[in-house]
């Protein structure tokens, strides 16, 4: 049972806006296919980031989102059944080794630290990947790389990428952009007009200054983006702002009272 490198090319130029240096360096690491972890708060852009790279590089993206019930199969793959009998099904890990696709791990800490293992032989001199089920030993397309990324603001003891395992990638920290391009981007990813979204933005700035004092993170720029189409689409700013960026990230009463009056002050009552 094969799967077609093809469905995981990007066809269009996925919209990216950088931030400092980040495509520079991704590239020359791509070049000596350096793996690659990308640190930074949820929603900030990571996954954007790794789409316009993969556009950028003309090479196929498959990406893997982690989660603790992964387990080594759904990496590189299992024996299924069908109408013909058992047949062997490529996992994404194995799918991207073979045909020299960028593999993306996003959030990699989430899954288990006894499945993550299994692509250490990936990220050294190596470069292979075991089919132990299998007994078959891929060696990884020279065009192969593999990246992973993860939120060190969640970051536990429990939670946490091996010493072992971090040695073997470079890294790049990611952050929320800067005022002037993250408005630009949720301008032209939502539709809004772009002072409604320096609004938006606004309010972000003031929530994130309470990361740590109440809050775990603050409103990321992708819950801005959703907002921004609510405000699009006819909804009131004030209740676009609720639905889209403080309702989801608190339960607290007292913190969504002082979230709300971030909203008053930029769109009003």
């Amino acid at each position: 049972m094969q799967t077609s490198i093809n469905q995981y090319v990007i066809q269009a130029e996925p919209y990216y806006r950088p931030v400092a240096d980040e495509i520079e360096l991704f590239e020359a690491a791509y070049g000596l296919r350096m793996p690659m972890i990308l640190k930074g708060p949820t929603g900030c852009g990571k996954t954007r980031f790794m789409e316009y790279m993969a556009w950028r590089l003309s090479r196929p993206l498959v990406t893997l989102a982690c989660n603790e019930d992964m387990t080594a199969s759904d990496l590189v793959g299992r024996y299924l059944l069908d109408a013909e009998g058992t047949v062997w099904q490529d996992g994404p890990l194995t799918v991207a080794a073979r045909h020299g696709a960028i593999c993306y791990l996003d959030e990699v800490v989430e899954a288990r630290q006894d499945t993550t293992v299994i692509i250490h032989p990936l990220t050294d001199d190596r470069r292979l990947l075991p089919l132990d089920k299998r007994g078959e030993l891929v060696h990884a397309h020279q065009d192969f790389q593999l990246v992973v990324s993860y939120n060190p603001g969640y970051q536990s003891v429990t939670k946490d990428l091996k010493q072992s395992t971090k040695q073997r990638f470079g890294s790049i920290d990611f952050h929320y952009p800067d005022v002037e391009i993250e408005t630009d981007i949720v301008a032209h990813e939502s539709g809004v007009a772009r002072e409604i979204a320096a609004k938006l933005v606004g309010v972000a700035q003031k929530s994130r200054a309470l990361r740590g004092r109440g809050l775990e993170e603050g409103i990321s720029t992708r819950m801005l983006i959703h907002a921004g189409a609510l405000i699009e689409r006819g909804i009131a700013p004030r209740r676009a702002c609720q639905l889209a960026m403080t309702k989801p990230i608190t339960d607290d009463e007292a913190m969504l009272h002082a979230l709300d009056g971030f909203i008053e002050a930029y769109f009003g009552p």
